[in-house]
């Protein structure tokens, strides 16, 4: 063989072996570190397929993840039962194009198959990944929320796509988009996300992302099973009804 080709076929193989070296170590992460949170993938479409946390995986054996779900009676930025069997925790950024794609177009099938069904309940984590902006959606967003208008403000961000860092999520913008997310108390939408609880909770949420191995957004827990990245609908729901299956035994 030409040393050239040889040279070729080496780093092809070195290329293969990075690649699959980086997989390994997220899946590596997410099932090992035993943390609170994931950050979801911003550029990935790929769910964490692992022996032990995959949809199709019936063994019942992986780490227990479900000490993530809050089941906060009073969480403005949850939907449904907080005894619903099955629990998708969702870490965000609201610049993030494959989290409004998942907005915009899977999350409504899940709430009208099962969060209104009691099945499934949806609790929101803010993960912002991309700079200034995204932080401060995200306190936007957790300050509509203590008006119990998050879901209201999340659907009119997620609405249409919008360019990244471009000026879109100044703080006087994010005061219009409460507006017209029907914020009433727009003063007090100001205060609160301008406040030190705001970026306590935004730290709590980040956090709790880190300690669980996640980089990217959107990233999913539906109970035990990881999910990456904005992926068709039969994926989530395959995932929910194996959950809520084990859940009643």
């Amino acid at each position: 063989m030409p040393a050239t080709k040889q040279s070729t076929t080496r780093r092809h193989i070195a290329l293969a072996a990075t690649v699959l070296a980086l997989s390994l170590a997220v899946v590596v992460a997410l099932l090992t570190t035993g943390g609170d949170e994931s950050s979801g993938r911003s550029e990935g479409s790929s769910p964490v397929s692992t022996p032990s946390a995959r949809p199709d995986d019936s063994s019942g054996q992986g780490p227990d993840l479900s000490h993530l779900a809050r089941r906060d009676a009073g969480d403005p930025m949850a939907l449904g039962q907080t005894d619903a069997p099955v629990v998708l925790i969702e870490y965000a950024d609201f610049q993030c194009p494959f989290c409004g794609k998942f907005a915009r177009e899977t999350e409504p099938e899940l709430i009208r198959d099962y969060v209104k069904k009691g099945v499934l309940r949806i609790e929101w984590r803010n993960f912002p990944v991309f700079g200034q902006e995204s932080e401060q959606a995200a306190l936007a967003a957790w300050a509509a929320a203590q008006q119990n208008t998050f879901w209201e403000f999340h659907e009119l961000i997620y609405s249409q796509e919008r360019a990244r860092n471009s000026g879109v999520f100044t703080p006087d913008n994010l005061v219009d988009f409460a507006r017209k997310a029907g914020v009433p108390d727009l003063e007090k939408f100001r205060n609160d996300m301008n406040s030190k609880a705001a970026r306590e909770a935004l730290q709590r949420d980040k956090e709790e992302g880190y300690r669980l191995g996640v980089t990217s957004t959107p990233a999913f827990l539906v109970n035990n099973t990881p999910i990456l990245g904005a992926m068709p609908a039969p994926t989530f729901e395959k995932a929910v009804e194996k959950a809520a299956k084990e859940a009643k035994r």
